[in-house]
């Protein structure tokens, strides 16, 4: 059975690019345009993987963790950035807050799907 990530992101092309990419790699891809869209996806169906952006409107990526890491079911699932921000502050905010793991936009297929299955079980 293929794995379940949801992407979120308020770039559309970003959506549609990373969407691509993943559905290509075969996985099973769920879409939300920010934190708040984002949260009543976490309702105990299966989610393998998020996979989110840091500066989103209404909840941004680091609030959206911290939410996650709150729900039993969800506590241990993988969870990585995907943002143009690459300072050290903000990496260590984003772990504090429970994130797995960062990438750089623009980023590669090949290593953000290199990334994802480094990450998850």
């Amino acid at each position: 059975m293929a794995k379940t990530i949801l992407i979120v992101d308020d770039s559309e092309s970003i959506r549609e690019v990373v969407s691509f990419t993943l559905e290509n790699a075969g996985y099973n891809v769920i879409i939300a345009t920010d934190g708040t869209d984002a949260l009543p996806h976490f309702d105990g169906k299966e989610i393998d993987l998020l996979l989110t952006d840091l500066h989103m409107p209404n909840m941004n990526g680091i609030e959206l963790i911290r939410e996650v890491r709150k729900i039993e079911e969800y506590k241990r699932i993988p969870i990585l950035f995907l943002t143009t921000e690459s300072q050290r502050d903000k990496k260590v905010e984003a772990k504090e807050a429970g994130a797995t793991g960062w990438i750089i936009k623009p980023f590669v297929p090949a290593k953000l799907l290199a990334a994802i299955n480094k990450v998850m079980r």
